[in-house]
């Protein structure tokens, strides 16, 4: 299927070998078992920005976390930045609004359990897998609003530093050290997720991929790619202000 004129990515880099992009939250990034009804995924749309030849996935977001996403534009260099990413050579950055007030920073050092996509291995105990994330607190606000059980409510900017990747593993990690994210359907809370949709005019997971730092796959040269929130994450930063 051809994609729509109005592509949804933004192009932040590009060179011979690879393709970055803004992801918007809501994409697929590719086509997947649990969403056989979608027709729109990132691929085919930075597939369109490169001029309709072939890119091939480096990595994925959640089809709710917006951000920076790359690209390989041939198969060597996808296997190449993807062993490098396995290896943890990568450094990623997000960040994440959350409830209540963590510490100035941190370091969450607590295994996962795979989340497997095969709907009949769910009843079964997957095995714990090591994960790691390290976090600082960028800002925080207390709003004049009762949702729980205290007549005002405490929120945080944080910044995200993930060593390994699991599946969900920032959603979970923040949920674990009871600083949930908002908008996270399934590890957050939900009188909080409803008052910023209702606030805010939309839901949406509060976690925004901002930069990601590697060597070229091939002149080993580093790469900095980052890209500030969208306009949805950003509206609700205004929290923030004085």
């Amino acid at each position: 299927m051809e994609p729509p004129s109005t592509n949804p990515l933004r192009l932040l880099y590009q060179d011979d070998a690879l393709l970055a992009v803004h992801k918007p939250a809501g994409l697929l990034v590719h086509r997947s078992p649990i969403d056989k009804h979608e027709t729109e995924f990132a691929l085919q749309y930075a597939r369109a920005l490169n001029g309709g030849s072939h890119v091939y996935p480096v990595h994925r977001l959640d089809r709710p976390t917006s951000g920076v996403l790359v690209f390989a534009r041939d198969p060597e260099t996808a296997r190449v930045l993807g062993l490098a990413m396995m290896a943890g050579q990568v450094g990623k950055t997000y960040q994440a609004v959350v409830r209540g007030w963590p510490p100035a920073g941190g370091d969450i050092d607590h295994p996962l359990r795979e989340e497997p996509t095969d709907r009949r291995l769910k009843g079964q105990e997957q095995p714990l897998r090591e994960a790691r994330t390290r976090y600082r607190t960028l800002a925080t606000t207390e709003l004049a609003v009762a949702i729980e059980k205290y007549p005002t409510s405490r929120y945080a900017l944080v910044e995200l530093y993930p060593a390994t990747g699991r599946k969900h593993q920032l959603r979970r990690h923040m949920k674990h050290i009871h600083h949930p994210i908002i908008g996270d359907a399934n590890h957050g809370r939900g009188r909080h997720n409803r008052y910023f949709a209702e606030r805010f005019g939309e839901g949406r997971l509060m976690l925004a991929a901002t930069r990601l730092e590697f060597r070229h796959p091939h002149t080993q040269a580093p790469v900095v790619i980052e890209a500030e929130p969208e306009p949805s994450f950003r509206r609700v930063l205004s929290i923030f202000q004085p």
